[in-house]
């Protein structure tokens, strides 16, 4: 079997008008396509018609991490923008943010949050665009960011700054009707189909369910900048598992169930524990990259939406269903007016 270890091969033309712009009206309305790894074969169908494809048995397992609405906006001293985006707190006062400037920033340098002014101060940039920030003790930064900050969707997601119509919309939508432990800067998007009503008949088939959480981050989404894929080096996201989910998945490998990730964050968890051989710890930090041969142990079938070019996300999809079967998916998604990325539609490999 030939080894793609090339960042071009794992490229493909998007026509910009297959970029899913805003949410369907309904969530399961989205579109679904099957692939069968084994053999190529497509099917196209609505994601409410997932349920059909589950057995008695089985394990869904999907990602209960709720993305904060990180996206702030600041001025500096001089009356310039910067738009600022919180990625990890590493105490009451400061935080890890990617800063945004049409000018060159300076550590030391005062900046001021939203349109209330709050002050906050640049301490060291830790690589390009990345930077420690520090408030006062007198603001409490959670708060600030729950109650001013925006949701931090994609560049590829464009929004009129002059119209926030739809601002409510996508605090709602750029969420899992699951979402429960807060922490990630990016939804995991291949659960935004899934309604309470399609997740309720899953388990009426005799399907358990059960969630990990990944705080989806930077390294999920950053794209492959090395010509060989080898040399990129994953970010590391913080990833929790429970021992009932564990015993879980050790009972349906031992029963012949089938283990189901929804959304590359939910199976990058569950390797990272297989790498483990399920020893302790079940949480933790990982910068796992699964890439082409990858030998899945605890996944089965993955659900997945459809993936930015160069990313090592279209990579471990390859990985998962081989490198053709996936490009010819996606070219057949194409052809067929699927919509890709972050609120497009969906894929179901088994």
């Amino acid at each position: 079997m030939e080894i793609y270890t090339k960042l071009s091969d794992y490229d493909y033309h998007l026509p910009k008008e297959l970029i899913a712009q805003q949410p369907l009206k309904n969530r399961a309305d989205a579109r679904l396509l099957v692939l069968h790894r084994n053999t190529g074969r497509m099917e196209h169908r609505v994601f409410s018609e997932i349920t059909g494809y589950f057995s008695p048995g089985d394990f869904l397992v999907l990602n209960d991490t709720k993305v904060i609405p990180a996206r702030l906006q600041g001025k500096r001293a001089g009356g310039a923008s910067v738009e600022i985006l919180f990625i990890e707190e590493t105490d009451e006062r400061r935080w890890e943010v990617l800063l945004k400037s049409n000018a060159k920033l300076k550590a030391g340098e005062e900046i001021s949050v939203g349109d209330e002014g709050v002050p906050a101060r640049l301490l060291d940039r830790i690589e390009k665009g990345k930077w420690h920030i520090e408030f006062d003790k007198a603001y409490n930064v959670r708060e600030l960011i729950h109650r001013i900050g925006e949701m931090p969707l994609p560049p590829y997601i464009k929004r009129d700054k002059n119209k926030e119509t739809l601002s409510p919309l996508d605090r709602e939508r750029y969420q899992t009707v699951f979402a429960r432990k807060e922490g990630a800067i990016a939804a995991p998007t291949a659960g935004l189909h899934f309604t309470n009503e399609t997740l309720e008949e899953i388990r009426t088939r005799g399907v358990e369910t059960g969630f990990v959480t990944l705080h989806a981050g930077l390294g999920t989404f950053l794209p492959i900048k090395t010509e060989n894929i080898l040399e990129h080096h994953m970010h590391k996201e913080y990833y929790e598992c429970t021992p009932e989910v564990f015993g879980t998945i050790q009972r349906t490998k031992e029963r012949r169930g089938r283990v189901v990730a929804a959304g590359s964050t939910s199976c990058r968890v569950l390797e990272t524990i297989a790498a483990n051989d399920g020893k302790p710890p079940l949480s933790g930090w990982t910068d796992l990259f699964i890439y082409p041969p990858y030998v899945f142990k605890y996944v089965d079938v993955l659900i997945t939406n459809f993936h930015l070019p160069k990313t090592t996300l279209l990579v471990l999809v390859s990985a998962f269903a081989g490198r053709e079967n996936i490009l010819n998916a996606y070219e057949t998604a194409k052809r067929e007016g699927y919509r890709f990325f972050s609120y497009g539609d969906c894929m179901m490999i088994i």
